[in-house]
């Protein structure tokens, strides 16, 4: 029967897992789908039912309605049926692939390379391939696991393949950094500032650069900030690049104050391209505040989150401690070149190939280092001590002798670091190192000369503790005193003892130079002790320059641009109760027209207020102009100073007690304890300048250290020996009218740099016979030979019989060398009793009216009886006789005899007169 039942009556399905695939069910044709039916909806459930429903859903109950559970229905046994015979499939007919060759097998050409390589040529029979030329050698066993080795290191390293690695993220782009753009430097001038307005002048908008320091007194016209005038919030702060710039960001300061404490703590930033249209920095929804300092002092900066380009920029203060008062530097690329004719602007480049970047310790060690190995035949490092760390002060001598001082080659010396965030000088001495080693192997004849001549010493760094405490802080946010005092506090350049009070006393007491010397001045025993409140650099420093005999040399500082000379201490006037007398009218502008006459023939005369001149003043001034004006920006008269006054007037130079009075200073130590003179160099207003100014600080300085190096060589020079040729150390060179003495060497040689002249010098020693002679300096660079030669004297006998003596008086020879009787005795005593009876008579007469006569005759002289005296020898044929320079000294000594002798002489009775002639004879050498 189920044979003859049609496949549309049946009910065909399988079972699924056991049949195969599930079938649907075939539908009849008279049957019709019922429509299902709307479902009711459940009563809703109380609170309690709700709960107890749930709690017995826990344990498989049913409570529907208080019904027992359904049973399930029994499942339908299944009708099985036959399958279906398959039908046969589709014969489809594929087109005929063209023919290729059988690929080789093996080979994956999905990764098949399709370059095209260019074969190289077929070899003809006979001919030698490279191979065969050079025969490959044979590797050994542990050449072998060398290569793969490599070849397993360089698979290590080689990158993943796209496809092989997970997809990486991009890095954030880091932001652009700028250099700041000169406001603490000046090169922004002070007509690129301008403010909204202004408390009084002192606080001006040009006060408105980091790190401005305040005058002496507050309330003068040199404050320490811009202020603004009133407390409103529309104030604002502008700077002019006259470029378009690419700004990134902004540093904020508070003012300089010891009284008040003044700083702004939030602001906006504005930007414009013609001063007229300005643009609030905005986040993309609302104007982006940003929060500035929290005291006066620490510089805080501001980085844009997007760098903007414009021409000005402006700072718009919202909130403040104290008064609107701020300083600022601005952060920026320039873009394009300065706007019309202003040239000010622009960063100059060097075309010195050196290395513009600062240096720590490790690094400075490492350059000279390798400017010693460069050229070690002119260079050598030495170290004069060490620091309280621990840290050595390293010095590169530069010389054609390196280690050893020559009979009469100076010696120079340039030191920087005093103070540790002053880093200026450290990077212009280290590119000059590198200077002078190039040009020397390059063959210049002006930096070859300076070393064959002279022995140069640079010091880098004096303080390397305060300089690993400033750099950190990098360029910008150090503060002005961050790093400026050693590790225990000391402020180096003040730290020498103090020699100038000692002078000026003995000045005064009218015991110089007899008594008490006008050089080479000793060191006071407490100032040396071990309790003594001195740095351990000082204490190097000082030993370093007892130990060479500097002439000349200079301290590089920075923080302002101009030349300091010595003195640095002020010397306190004299009080005088005489008053000078009157001066009737005529006789003031008489005195004031010589006044005005000497002005227009010495030039323009210096401000005499405040001044504290050395002996050597005329000198040290033209040392000291030599550097500023042979410096590009130094003697420009429009720039005026860093802070305050110009005290320089336009010529860069200034004295040292004049502009900033202090006690024991280095420049003072080294001219009155040694016979070194020294200035103080400031260099610029900005202490850490940013590495992309180092180039044209370089180009700024670079002729002005050659330039000052070089006077070095101004002068008289010469070599002081006795008559057999040895060299006669510690002798005393005094100048006519200036009363400071230099002293010679262990060699004998001297150094004495003097300004173009006449001058008559005179040599002193102890145990010889002093000689002068006239020299002259002239304008031209090198000094004047004066070589000296002395004679012997009897002074070290006369000392020698004092000392035998002790304190008694000396018996001087009677008058003929004999010893008088006792009637010779008498009769003298009476001769001198008459005489001076005859002296004391007065007389009643009126004075004669006969005009007194002055005569030019000696007294009359008498025989000598005494030895003869000694005369110098005639010069030895080796000298030449036309640089044999003869002068003959006569001297007349009378003494009255004062004792009385036993023997009776008949000798007369007369004063004990002798006429010694001294001839002296100077050769030049």
């Amino acid at each position: 029967m189920v044979e003859n039942m049609t496949l549309s009556t049946i009910l065909t399905f399988c079972i699924p897992g056991e049949y195969g695939e599930h079938h649907p069910e075939p539908e009849e044709p008279d049957r019709r789908r019922p429509r299902p039916g709307v479902e009711e909806e459940p009563p809703t459930e109380d609170y309690n039912e709700h709960l107890e429903r749930e709690d017995y859903d826990d344990y498989g109950h049913s409570r529907r309605n208080g019904k027992s559970p359904k049973v399930p229905q029994r499942p339908e046994r299944p009708v099985v049926y036959e399958k279906p015979a398959p039908k046969k499939p589709v014969v489809v007919t594929v087109p005929p692939l063209p023919e290729y060759p059988d690929p080789k097998p093996g080979i994956n050409y999905d990764d098949y390379d399709y370059t095209v390589y260019l074969k190289p040529p077929d070899t003809k029979e006979g001919e030698w391939t490279e191979e065969d030329k050079y025969p490959k050698k044979t590797t050994s066993k542990e050449e072998r696991e060398r290569e793969e080795e490599e070849k397993k290191q360089k698979e290590k390293k080689k990158p993943p393949e796209t496809w092989d690695s997970e997809e990486v993220e991009e890095p954030p782009k880091e932001k652009k950094k700028c250099p700041p753009l000169g406001l603490e430097s000046h090169r922004i001038e002070d007509e690129q500032m301008l403010a909204s307005s202004m408390l009084r002048h002192g606080l001006h908008a040009q006060r408105g650069r980091l790190n401005m320091q305040a005058g002496t007194n507050e309330d003068d016209f040199f404050d320490g900030a811009w202020c603004a005038e009133d407390d409103g919030r529309s104030q604002w702060l502008e700077v002019d690049t006259r470029r378009s710039t690419l700004f990134t960001g902004v540093i904020t300061q508070g003012r300089d104050s010891i009284i008040l404490d003044d700083f702004v703590t939030s602001f906006y930033v504005g930007f414009s391209n013609d001063s007229q249209k300005w643009t609030i920095f905005s986040n993309g929804y609302e104007e982006m505040m940003f929060y500035g300092n929290v005291d006066k002092d620490t510089p805080v900066q501001t980085d844009f989150p997007e760098p903007v380009v414009a021409r000005f920029i402006r700072i718009y203060p919202q909130t403040w401690n104290g008064s609107l008062c701020m300083r600022m530097e601005v952060l920026g690329c320039p873009i394009s070149n300065v706007v019309s004719y202003y040239s000010q602007n622009d960063v100059l480049t060097s075309a010195d190939n050196l290395d513009f970047k600062h240096h720590n310790y490790k690094d400075m060690r490492q350059l000279m280092k390798v400017v010693n190995e460069e050229c070690p035949t002119i260079t050598r490092i030495y170290n004069i001590g060490k620091t309280a760390k621990g840290l050595k002060i390293y010095a590169m001598e530069i010389s054609d002798n390196p280690g050893e001082h020559e009979v009469g080659e100076p010696e120079f010396r340039y030191t920087a670091g005093l103070h540790g965030n002053e880093v200026l000088g450290r990077e212009l001495l280290l590119l000059l190192m590198q200077f002078m080693c190039k040009e020397y192997r390059d063959g210049n004849p002006r930096i070859t000369t300076l070393v064959h001549e002279t022995r140069i010493h640079l010091v880098p760094s004096l303080n390397p503790d305060g300089y690993e405490i400033a750099s950190p802080m990098g360029s910008e946010l150090g503060n002005w005193a961050l790093g400026h005092w050693t590790e225990e506090g000391y402020d180096i350049f003040t730290n020498f003892p103090d020699l100038n009070t000692a002078l000026w006393a003995a000045e005064d007491r009218k015991l110089v130079p007899h008594r008490y010397p006008n050089n080479n001045l000793p060191i006071p025993e407490s100032f040396m002790a071990d309790d003594a409140t001195v740095a351990m650099e000082t204490k190097a420093i000082i030993a370093w320059m007892d130990k060479i005999p500097f002439v000349l040399g200079a301290n590089l500082q920075g923080g302002e641009r101009l030349v300091s000379y010595p003195y640095d201490m002020a010397r306190a006037a004299k009080n005088t109760e005489e008053q000078p007398p009157p001066r009737y009218r005529h006789q003031f502008l008489e005195e004031e027209e010589e006044e005005e006459e000497q002005e227009s023939v010495a030039g323009v005369a210096e401000d005499d207020e405040g001044v504290s001149r050395t002996p050597d003043h005329a000198i040290f001034r033209w040392l000291a102009i030599s550097y500023a004006s042979a410096h590009l920006t130094m003697g420009e008269t429009t720039r005026g100073t860093c802070h305050a006054d110009d005290f320089t007037k336009g010529m860069g130079i200034v004295n040292g007690a004049k502009w900033r009075p202090v006690s024991g200073s280095m420049n003072d130590f080294s001219y009155l304890h040694n016979n070194c003179m020294e200035l103080s160099i400031y260099l610029g207003c900005d202490k850490f300048p940013h590495e992309s100014e180092l180039a044209e600080e370089w180009e700024n300085n670079k002729e002005s250290l050659l330039t000052f190096m070089e006077q070095v060589h101004r002068g008289i020079k010469g070599i002081v020996t006795d008559r057999h040729g040895e060299p006669i150390a510690n002798a005393s060179i005094a100048v006519a009218e200036i009363p400071h003495d230099v002293q010679t060497g262990s060699g004998g040689d001297y150094w004495r740099i003097l300004n173009p002249g006449e001058y008559r010098v005179t040599v002193r020693a102890e145990g010889f016979t002093q000689s002068s002679k006239t020299c002259l300096v002239g304008y031209e660079m090198g000094a004047t030979h004066c070589n000296f030669v002395l004679a012997r004297s009897n002074w070290q006998r006369i000392k020698e019989i004092i000392a035998m003596k002790g304190k008694g008086r000396l018996r001087l020879a009677p008058p003929g060398g004999r010893r008088l009787t006792p009637a010779a005795r008498l009769r003298m005593q009476r001769r001198q009793m008459w005489l001076n009876r005859q002296r004391n008579l007065t007389t009643t007469l009126p004075p004669t009216t006969t005009p007194f006569v002055p005569t030019t005759t000696l007294p009359p002289t008498y025989t000598p009886t005494t030895m003869r005296p000694r005369r110098l020898e005639p010069p030895t044929p080796s000298e030449s006789l036309w640089d044999t320079e003869t002068e003959t000294y006569t001297e007349i000594i009378t003494e009255v005899e004062t004792e009385t002798w036993e023997e009776e002489g008949t000798t007369r009775v007369a004063p004990f007169t002798t006429a010694e002639t001294y001839t002296v004879n100077f050769g030049d050498f």
